[in-house]
């Protein structure tokens, strides 16, 4: 009986070593995705998300580029995982990294438009390439990213709901990215309308299928668990 549970678990295992590099190309997708969609938003100037508001506050009093803010808030972030007893994956320390690098590539390859209808487009199209992103790096199963692991601890530290909690984290950003003189408008508003619907439709498009691992030791059926490393 051992060997059998032995020779599934390494077959499992096994699985998991051929399905990691395809899920840590679509991570990767998903974060340079997500980062181009934020910079696509910041160059239409007409409101940003949440967190992307408190960014470009940060940006206009310390002189760091926005990508570069964008990278020194999401370390200090995993730091306050450190208290909630939140444990980082893969995807974490990537998101945390390569999405900051990206906006400032694609902001210095995508120039400022003055046509209003451009600045719609590259609204729209940026928002929409946020949904397409997230869906991607989610899907990858390999952590999530610093804001949305800040969320989710003090969800089970406090007891609330994530939607309770993730309400008043975004509420209380954006409120510090505005003082600090971050850009609110139309865009902002579309960007918390759109993105919930978008992920719905796009998460189940790329979320890659979990791990089978045999339980061991009681001959019953094999358990399904999630594929994220820790």
């Amino acid at each position: 009986m051992l060997s059998v549970v032995a020779a599934e678990l390494s077959s499992s295992v096994s699985a998991w070593r051929v399905r990691l590099p395809r899920r840590l190309v679509q991570l990767h997708v998903g974060l340079v995705l997500y980062g181009v969609g934020m910079a696509l938003q910041l160059r239409a100037g007409l409101g940003l998300d949440p967190w992307d508001v408190l960014h470009l506050g940060i940006s206009r009093h310390t002189g760091l580029s926005f990508g570069g803010t964008v990278i020194v808030v999401g370390v200090l972030v995993l730091l306050l995982w450190i208290p909630l007893r939140q444990r980082p994956g893969i995807g974490t320390l990537c998101n945390a990294i390569v999405i900051g690098l990206v906006v400032d590539t694609t902001l210095a390859l995508v120039p400022e438009p003055s046509v209003l209808a451009v600045r719609w487009a590259l609204l729209l199209g940026g928002v929409l390439v946020g949904g397409v992103a997230t869906g991607c790096y989610i899907g990858a199963g390999l952590g999530p990213g610093p804001r949305d692991g800040l969320m989710t601890g003090l969800a089970a530290r406090t007891g609330r709901s994530i939607r309770l909690v993730r309400t008043v984290l975004e509420l209380t950003v954006l409120a510090a990215g505005y003082l600090l003189g971050g850009t609110v408008g139309v865009g902002t508003v579309i960007y918390a309308v759109a993105i919930g619907p978008l992920t719905h439709v796009f998460l189940p498009l790329f979320t890659l299928p979990p791990v089978t691992v045999p339980a061991v030791g009681d001959g019953s059926e094999p358990r399904v668990t999630t594929a994220v490393p820790r």
